[in-house]
């Protein structure tokens, strides 16, 4: 057919033929793609949970280990912990409490006596029994049993009673007030009954080391009792039967209970070795007690066993007063420390105060020696300045002081004397 233009008109093809689409076929694949999502998703939580785990077991673990590694450690360093299992106490150095009173128990004893009792006039009327405690020890190549002077002192029929019950009557050999020491024989006790107890020397001591003390509380024979060295080098005051008082000086503290009936007991370290001898509790007092330091009883033993006293204890011959503070202001020093000698009794080599000046409403002497070191160790107080003297000289020596004398510090030699009783 021809058009108003005279061309013929274009043949257009018709548009190809579409296969009708099946109406479930575009879902299909959007609930595939859905569910290859989802797995991908699963296995990337598994996976993630599964590398969390590994991580955290590993440092789970490694925790684990270090705890057991500080346990480890605590234990071979004198670690105390208590096994309930078995009610079992177990201190440093895995030592039982059970097994080390079932080492010394046989060596500690029992002593009972009578005390007489006397009137204004003088006339006996009667008789007080008393009670304390004692431990066996070698001395001079024999047996004895070591306890307090003042648990014996002046008393009659003296028995010792051991752990198995067995009794005997004892003897006194020899005794030091000025120690509170006192050795008795044991009369015809058998040898299985007399098991000594080493005695170490306690200058090794520190302030922290553990102890336990064995005696008769009350009466209560056998009695065991913990703690610490909570002090050393104390100097502690005791009435004589006179009733004077004594100064004992280079005295163990300690958090140990000690009540009536302990007093010459053993005070002994983890290894069951004797470090002292209980002497002294404080009534009312919360863990504090005294005890004559084993230094002083291997000092002593052998001359109360062989001539029946100690008569070597040193002495400056001196009255005197702790520094402090106000003293040293009253007396226009900067040294707050150390001893001021007010008087000597004798020429020794110390110098004694020349005038008188009141301290916070005490008079006291001015003008002496200010006792600051002897042989190179600080003296901070009359507790060093008596330590030092009773653990390092005898009568008869001369040794050097460190003073301050007329303002200057100065180097004295001193003569040591015995002390008067």
């Amino acid at each position: 057919m021809e058009n108003s233009n005279g061309d013929f008109p274009q043949q257009v093809p018709p548009p190809p033929q579409q296969t009708p689409q099946s109406p479930e076929h575009k879902p299909k694949a959007k609930r595939s793609s859905a569910i290859v999502l989802a797995v991908i998703l699963l296995i990337g939580l598994v996976g993630g949970g599964l590398i969390g785990y590994s991580l955290s077991y590993v440092t789970f673990n490694g925790k684990i280990d270090s705890l057991q590694a500080q346990l480890d450690d605590l234990s071979s360093a004198n670690a105390t912990y208590v096994s309930y299992a078995n009610t079992s106490y177990v201190i440093g150095d895995n030592v039982s409490l059970a097994s080390l009173y079932q080492q010394v128990k046989s060596s500690v004893v029992v002593i009972q006596d009578l005390l007489p009792q006397y009137n204004f006039f003088g006339s006996l009327v009667g008789y007080v029994q008393q009670q304390g405690s004692g431990f066996v020890m070698m001395a001079n190549n024999q047996p004895v049993v070591v306890t307090n002077n003042h648990v014996v002192e002046n008393s009659i029929n003296v028995t010792v009673t051991f752990a198995n019950g067995d009794s005997y009557p004892a003897t006194q050999l020899g005794a030091d007030p000025q120690a509170d020491l006192a050795v008795l024989s044991v009369n015809g006790a058998i040898s299985s009954d007399l098991q000594p107890l080493t005695v170490v020397a306690s200058a090794t001591l520190q302030v922290g080391d553990p102890v336990v003390a064995v005696g008769s509380p009350y009466g209560l024979s056998g009695t065991l009792t913990t703690g610490v060295i909570s002090a050393l080098g104390r100097t502690i005051t005791e009435s004589s039967s006179t009733g004077s008082a004594i100064t004992i000086p280079d005295v163990i503290q300690t958090s140990t209970a000690i009540n009536p009936g302990n007093s010459g007991g053993p005070l002994i370290n983890y290894k069951g070795e004797v470090v002292g001898i209980t002497t002294a509790g404080v009534s009312n007092s919360e863990g504090l007690g005294f005890a004559i330091p084993s230094g002083t009883i291997l000092r002593e033993v052998n001359s109360l066993v062989t001539t029946g006293k100690y008569d070597n204890h040193p002495s400056i011959n001196a009255d005197g007063k702790d520094m402090n503070y106000q003293i040293a202001q009253a007396i226009d020093t900067n040294v707050t420390y150390g001893w001021l000698v007010e008087s000597v009794n004798t020429e020794n080599g110390l110098k004694g105060g020349t005038s008188y000046t009141t301290v916070l409403g005490s008079q006291i002497a001015v003008g002496g020696d200010i006792i600051v070191g002897i042989g190179g160790t600080r003296i901070t107080n009359e507790d060093a300045l008596l330590s030092y003297l009773e653990q390092n000289t005898l009568p008869g020596q001369t040794v050097d002081f460190e003073v301050i004398r007329n303002g200057q510090t100065q180097t004295v030699a001193v003569t040591i004397e015995k002390l008067s009783t």
